[in-house]
């Protein structure tokens, strides 16, 4: 789940079991073989191959199955071919979601994530439902017990970001799309340790939602998010601090 908002990184604690693990290493091999495919197996011009490669080994993916899938994506080998696809859609109270995936049948995709949407209150629209109002930014976060402010300034600033935030225990950085491979390489330079770095959609504004409403926005995103075609859930709402502990209280 994605979004950069406080809910976004509270996401509800899941059963550690092996299906639960078998829909994370889906998603990290296709990024693994998109990333190889269009970028190539040199890890040195490939930010995006590289910071996959960190995350499969974060996910404690055997280094097999990583080498496996460079493999496949580099070599162009006989096989699937995923594409990357944007959904857009409403929730409760007005709320709006876009979903980044990729899928090897549009077609099959967009039913089963209509059918999602569907069933916890909402609906997925066209194209220019949702996206009005959200910025496509490179996001890059970082722990703050690992960088210093002054060291995030020196490096953010210097590459060129755009702004930074304090989120409790993150740092979130903000560049413009098409800097974000540089700035988190001088990140990499400066031996700065990121969390995550991507190319993300930040809502332009948040809407409030509480109680019901709140459960039913969280339980639409963790559904979206455990499809195995969806990549990445970013949503425009905000939880007060309040109802997001009481949801997490009786999940």
């Amino acid at each position: 789940m994605s979004g950069h908002s406080k809910w976004a990184t509270i996401k509800r604690k899941k059963g550690a079991t092996d299906a639960a693990r078998g829909k994370v290493f889906t998603k990290l091999t296709r990024e693994l073989v998109t990333a190889a495919r269009i970028g190539g197996a040199d890890l040195t011009g490939n930010f995006r191959l590289r910071k996959a490669i960190a995350d499969a080994k974060a996910a404690q993916m055997p280094s097999d199955n990583i080498k496996r899938a460079i493999q496949r994506g580099a070599g162009g080998a006989d096989g699937v071919s995923y594409d990357d696809v944007l959904y857009e859609g409403t929730g409760p109270c007005g709320t709006l979601f876009l979903v980044e995936g990729m899928t090897d049948n549009r077609n099959r995709s967009a039913a089963e994530l209509r059918k999602i949407f569907e069933k916890h209150n909402g609906q997925m629209g066209g194209s220019g439902t949702a996206g009005w109002a959200f910025d496509r930014l490179g996001v890059i976060t970082l722990e703050k017990s690992a960088v210093t402010e002054d060291q995030l300034m020196e490096a953010a600033l210097g590459a060129g970001a755009d702004d930074y935030r304090d989120e409790g225990d993150l740092w979130t950085v903000y560049t413009p799309a098409a800097d974000l491979d540089r700035v988190a390489v001088a990140f990499e330079s400066a031996k700065l340790p990121m969390q995550s770095s991507k190319v993300s959609f930040v809502p332009k504004s948040k809407k409030s939602v509480a109680g019901r409403d709140a459960e039913v926005c969280l339980n639409l995103v963790d559904a979206l998010d455990d499809h195995d075609d969806v990549q990445s859930v970013y949503a425009d709402f905000d939880i007060s601090d309040d109802d997001l502990a009481r949801i997490e209280a009786s999940s």
